[in-house]
């Protein structure tokens, strides 16, 4: 199961992509992992208010999975690059119980990338190339200058 962070469902009708990237980033992720396309679907988290939000909701699906029998779960959330309190209270916790009590067996939650060094050295990189040099042509990370990005902006005056 791909969990992403829900958003309200108004957002989706009034044009934000949001929705798609997270489709596309787990048939993208699945493709890659070579699972077929009956073995994993896309849910949201963290839904709160009273609209209605990008369904399916994670903590339904996943108690309708335990009541349908299905004996075990791997939920990974791959819009964060870090796990936070929310996710790991939410996603490891919360919605972990839910599924078992429901009639779920094993629940593994796939952790972010955290403090992996790679990780970190990736991340690090992209700051550094985002972050330097305001008020200099150097270029960034994405090939423009940051001068000209900011002159562009108005951000200069």
């Amino acid at each position: 199961m791909f969990s992403f962070h829900g958003t309200p469902k108004r957002f989706l009708l009034t044009g934000d992509p949001y929705f798609c990237q997270c489709q596309k980033t787990a048939r993208l992720v699945a493709e890659q992992l070579g699972l077929d396309d009956q073995s994993w679907q896309v849910t949201f988290q963290s839904i709160f208010g009273r609209e209605e939000w990008l369904n399916p909701y994670t903590i339904d699906t996943l108690r309708e999975l335990g009541k349908q029998g299905v004996g075990s779960v791997d939920i990974i959330c791959p819009g964060f690059s870090a796990d936070c309190l929310e996710t790991i209270e939410e996603i490891e916790e919360e919605n972990k119980d839910a599924y078992l009590e429901a009639g779920g067996k094993e629940y593994h939650y796939i952790p972010a990338l955290n403090d992996r060094p790679d990780h970190i050295e990736a991340l690090s990189k992209i700051i550094k190339a985002n972050c330097t040099a305001w008020g200099e042509t150097e270029k960034t990370f994405n090939g423009e200058a940051t001068l000209a990005r900011a002159k562009k902006s108005g951000a200069e005056k």
